[in-house]
């Protein structure tokens, strides 16, 4: 299977999420999945992509033009696109993909986050999406969401549509084992008939 992974691109973010990131690519490899991701060498992306090398995967990055030859892209992709716009490399990284992985980050990894979902609410795309909650970092982001229901401005069968988990196993799991059928439009929409 081919996995995405969003996340950040920081290189200041705490050491315990880069060490997560790369056990991730490691499990991902270490079960002969390959990786699809945004192409960055640092943060969560460079992590997981490292992770993923440790163990003999295979990684492809999709990087916008704007990156190359800035010294920010993982130089040890087995094939690296580059697209013209952020939109080209989204559509690339989604149908590329399998399943996707949410691991920390900040706004582009949040886009990535919700575009997927919205894609799925709306039956444009049936794929596993895990939120990686390492230690509770979407916790808000969540409740959030949680509360998007509550106020009536989403189905609560909306927040099926993913799954949540700090562990690796479980993430993987649900993509290898996903056969689920999204919901029809007209039970995610939020709309009583008259």
């Amino acid at each position: 299977m081919k996995i995405c992974v969003y996340g950040a691109s920081s290189t200041i973010i705490d050491k315990k999420y880069i060490t997560a990131g790369e056990k991730l690519g490691e499990e991902i490899a270490t079960r002969g999945h390959s990786l699809v991701f945004g192409g960055g060498k640092n943060g969560m992306m460079g992590a997981a992509a490292r992770g993923v090398k440790q163990k003999g995967g295979k990684v492809l990055g999709i990087s916008p033009v704007l990156f190359k030859g800035d010294g920010v892209l993982f130089e040890e992709c087995d094939e690296l696109i580059f697209t013209d716009t952020m939109r080209q490399r989204k559509a690339l990284l989604e149908d590329s993909s399998d399943g996707f992985i949410i691991t920390p980050g900040s706004v582009g990894t949040f886009e990535e986050f919700f575009e997927v979902f919205c894609l799925k609410q709306l039956n444009y795309l049936n794929k596993p999406i895990v939120v990686f909650n390492l230690y509770g970092y979407y916790d808000e982001i969540l409740a959030m969401l949680k509360k998007t229901v509550s106020e009536n401005f989403m189905s609560e069968k909306s927040n099926r549509l993913y799954i949540v988990t700090d562990d690796i196993k479980t993430a993987l799991d649900y993509i290898e084992n996903y056969h689920e059928t999204v919901p029809e439009l007209s039970e995610l929409k939020n709309i009583e008939e008259k």
